[in-house]
């Protein structure tokens, strides 16, 4: 078997190969682009289609701005669309961030639509063949179905009443998480910072909020319909969700969310990443709040649950001991979607380890490249 792991940092992609996920060849940063402009890109989101293969890269270029690149050839050559991938519509209403940030669309009264910021999230559809969403800043959805080529804007959810309610949290407005469901190609999942997490089962033409009973520390209601300042979900095996909140760990369950943050070191966190084959199992890497946000005692840890949530504990060996590594961003994790995963995870500190799930020993992928915004592997034979 061989493996391909893509890392998206601050200043370019990199690509890592092994046929034993022991040890790892790095490359990069690499230019998609014949003029170099993409090896200084900052790649807030990348996708491995397993079915296909087929690779894609947002890149937001300092100079052209941003764009999606597709490789069918596991990242040898890249293609860029003539035309930008994706353009909000020239008759969509101006809406600003929040009320004070208008960073990312342009002003009223000029006479244009609001402005793609970024990309920052692309899913494959394992149900459908060729559809991709892509979750955007300021927040919005787009879904394509030419394989990350072309994209159409969601106009339902932009137009959704809760719109009005979501801001601009730390990282910026956007939808930064999106699960298509393995089965059906008519639903997905997705969440967005600030703002809560969404459901369609009609393939995108209406949304239903799900975020009630996630609380918050930063407004006046600490239970509200919207608003919540999510920072990732993921889905186990058989469907359940878990999402790691501008706070404490939750657990979706029928009569809505549980908190299951007992355990571990603290409850605020951004990563978080489940299991593809084994119900109940996911993976968190806890940081403490507040203005510095380092791990719990300064030591790089991974916390893992295989009973949905009820229990906490550390897993695996190998990681460093040494001081101050900067947290695991919310897209910075994964695993590979073998029969045997491995986990993957990359810090701000420019570093990317990978562990097996059976042997629970991380080994370096990357070491001191930029800071890591995205991470993403595929089984590649």
């Amino acid at each position: 078997m061989a493996y391909l792991v893509l890392i998206g940092t601050r200043k370019g992609l990199f690509t890592a190969t092994s046929d034993n996920r022991h040890d790892w060849v790095l490359k990069g940063p690499h230019s998609l682009d014949a003029d170099g402009f993409t090896a200084v890109s900052e790649i807030y989101a990348t996708a491995a289609d397993p079915a296909t293969s087929r690779l894609l890269v947002a890149a937001e270029s300092p100079h052209f701005g941003p764009s999606v690149w597709s490789s069918d050839d596991l990242g040898a050559t890249w293609t860029e669309p003539e035309a930008a991938p994706l353009a909000f519509p020239q008759d969509l209403p101006y809406r600003p961030l929040d009320f004070s940030d208008t960073a990312g669309v342009d002003q009223p009264g000029s006479g244009r639509s609001n402005t793609v910021k970024r990309v920052w999230q692309l899913a494959f559809s394992p149900a459908r063949p060729g559809r991709v969403w892509a979750g955007v800043e300021p927040t919005s959805l787009w879904s394509s179905d030419d394989g990350g080529a072309t994209f159409t804007f969601n106009r339902a959810l932009w137009d959704h009443p809760h719109h009005e309610t979501w801001g601009s949290g730390g990282g910026g407005p956007a939808v930064h998480t999106i699960i298509p469901d393995p089965h059906d190609g008519d639903k997905v999942t997705i969440a967005m910072s600030t703002g809560g997490i969404y459901q369609t089962s009609d393939d995108g033409r209406t949304w239903d909020g799900i975020t009630k009973g996630i609380t918050v520390d930063f407004g006046p209601d600490p239970e509200p319909e919207s608003g919540q300042c999510i920072h990732k979900v993921a889905r186990d095996a058989e469907g359940t969700l878990f999402t790691q909140n501008h706070g404490p760990v939750y657990r979706r369950e029928k009569d809505g969310w549980a908190n299951v943050s007992a355990g571990l070191p603290s409850e605020f966190g951004f990563a978080l990443t489940a299991h593809p084959s084994r119900p109940g199992t996911a993976m968190v890497w806890p940081v403490v709040s507040g203005m510095y946000r380092f791990p719990p005692d300064h030591r790089l840890a991974a916390w893992r649950t295989d009973d949905s949530g009820d229990t906490w504990a550390p897993w695996g060996t190998g990681l460093p001991d040494g001081d101050y590594f900067t947290p695991v961003l919310r897209d910075a994790s994964c695993t590979d979607g073998a029969a045997d995963p491995a986990w993957y995870f990359g810090t701000r500190s420019g570093d990317v380890f990978a562990a097996v799930d059976s042997e629970g020993t991380w080994r370096p992928v990357a070491e001191h490249v930029p800071d890591v915004l995205c991470v993403r592997a595929i089984e590649t034979t």
